[in-house]
């Protein structure tokens, strides 16, 4: 079986930047938001973690912030920056606990779910 990663755009519609190589992200663990048909989470938005978001991603079920050695994670703290799921994203969003974003390091692939407008609502890195 053959994964074709889809093209590496971001939301504005250049380049995708990478989101974090420390720690290592993205469904490639290439330190960008990549994606393919397989990445069914769609691990598309840079999201730069906070407490808040991390404690209520733990609270759904995703702990994120607990090391796994035994899948090479390190855990998340506030600060890291991470490919999130773009549904999650959109679920704290609702919820008001969405955390901030890299718009040049989230896959365009995100708008399929998430509003450009409500990303740039936490955007990092656009005036």
């Amino acid at each position: 079986m053959t994964i074709r990663m889809e093209p590496s755009v971001n939301v504005l519609g250049g380049t995708l930047e990478p989101c974090s190589r420390d720690p290592m992200t993205g469904f490639f663990r290439n330190g960008a938001c990549d994606t393919c048909e397989e990445d069914q989470g769609r691990h598309t938005v840079c999201a730069r973690m906070t407490a808040e978001f991390l404690a209520y991603s733990k609270y759904l079920g995703n702990d994120l912030s607990t090391p796994r050695p035994e899948h090479a994670f390190p855990g998340l703290k506030p600060g890291d920056q991470w490919c999130l799921c773009a549904a999650r994203f959109l679920q704290a969003h609702e919820e008001n606990v969405a955390p901030l974003v890299n718009l040049r390091s989230t896959h365009q692939k995100t708008l399929d779910i998430v509003p450009l407008v409500v990303l740039q609502r936490y955007a990092t890195d656009i005036d």
